[in-house]
Formats: C-alpha cells, structure tokens, sequence
C-alpha cells in the first residue's frame, strides 16, 4: 500500500485490519489492529516484541491509550466520515499534551482538503481512501505557504515573524 508520510509518498508494508474478533489468533506481519483488540491480546502481543500498531476512532478517549503509548510504533486516527472531526482532537491530545513521538497516520475517509489540517493537528501519515489519487492528494499539502495560528506542527505562526514598529 502506498501512503503519504512526511510530505513523501512511500510504499508501506502495514495492514490496517478493520474487524477481527478479540479471541482470534494474533495476526502475522506488520497489521494496525483496533484497540479493543490491543486491551483483550495486550500480554500476548507484548510478548512477541515486533513493532505495534493500533487504530482508533472517535469513541475512544485518548486518555485509554496512555498505559501502553510507548508500545505503539502507530496510532492510526479513524476518520469514518468527512464530518467527523474527533479524531484531529486525538491528534493534538497525543502530540501536545501526552508527547506521542510515534506516526500518527489519518485512515478512513482522507481527502485532499483535510491533509493541511490534520498535519496541523500532529497527524504525519496519510492513507488516502482508495478512489483518489495520492499524488493528487500529496498537492494538498502544498497549497498553504503561511500559518496564522499556532498548532501540534510546531511551525512559526506570521503573527509571531511579523516585525512590528
């Protein structure tokens, strides 16, 4: 699968699987698995000492995540619909209050018109829903030159270069 992560569109080897029953077998390879899943497999999954990842959504309060968040290689950020806007709360809670420095990647339905935003919000990976174009969805992030308030990405805001007389 290919992904935009740090500005650059790359081929990623991480499955994100939406629906597994919390007492199947703990899948093979590099998988994004839903958080319930982590919370019922969490002893087990530890044990096997490769790279973790989980997925959330909406419902789910970020505060839940902060026993294990050094365990997780990714915390994908579910964005279920275009209108649901909880999961950039998520982002910003994990990057400015709980100093996650792990990939926070936005899946689910991503467009264009929302990667500036996210990456704002501290999100640095991007899954693109399947019937866009990636390449066309990496020019989102091009389209602003000037932020005018302060966000999770650190960048200067122009109220802050401005010199003033």
């Amino acid at each position: 699968m290919r992904v935009i992560k740090d500005r650059s569109i790359i081929d990623d080897d991480w499955s994100l699987i939406r629906n597994i029953e919390s007492s199947a077998p703990i899948p093979e390879g590099d998988v994004i698995l839903p958080f319930v899943f982590w919370q019922t497999n969490r002893d087990q999954l530890l044990k096997t000492k490769k790279s973790h990842a989980i997925w959330i959504d909406g419902s789910i309060e970020t505060e839940s995540l902060l026993d294990d968040i050094d365990s997780f290689s990714i915390i994908a950020l579910d964005f279920p619909i275009f209108k649901d806007g909880r999961s950039y709360s998520h982002a910003r809670l994990l990057r400015e209050r709980y100093n996650y420095k792990g990939e926070l990647r936005a899946v689910g339905d991503v467009l264009q018109d929302q990667l500036f935003f996210m990456e704002r919000c501290g999100i640095d990976s991007f899954q693109i829903r399947d019937d866009k174009d990636i390449e066309q969805a990496l020019n989102g992030l091009k389209g602003f030159s000037v932020r005018y308030q302060a966000a999770a990405d650190d960048t200067i805001p122009i109220s802050e270069r401005r010199k003033f007389k």
